[in-house]
């Protein structure tokens, strides 16, 4: 765990909420209009965030992977 320094003290980092499966990669994607509605669209319905959608879409498609 990492220290900061406040008041001329070292004090230890907050730490986020522990986690079985952290997410250390970040990626940026440019979506077209309909890609972008399809996406809100899937969000909506199945209220998730635009980040569980997009990584619920990429194990879809190891299906794929598997099967070729």
């Amino acid at each position: 765990m990492g220290y900061k320094i406040i008041g001329g003290e070292y004090v230890p980092k907050k730490v986020g909420r522990p986690t079985d499966n952290p997410k250390g990669k970040s990626i940026h994607v440019r979506l077209d209009k309909k890609s972008e509605e399809i996406l809100e669209k899937y969000c909506n319905e199945y209220q998730v965030n635009r980040a569980e959608s997009i990584r619920r879409g990429i194990g879809k498609l190891e299906s794929d992977l598997k099967n070729k």
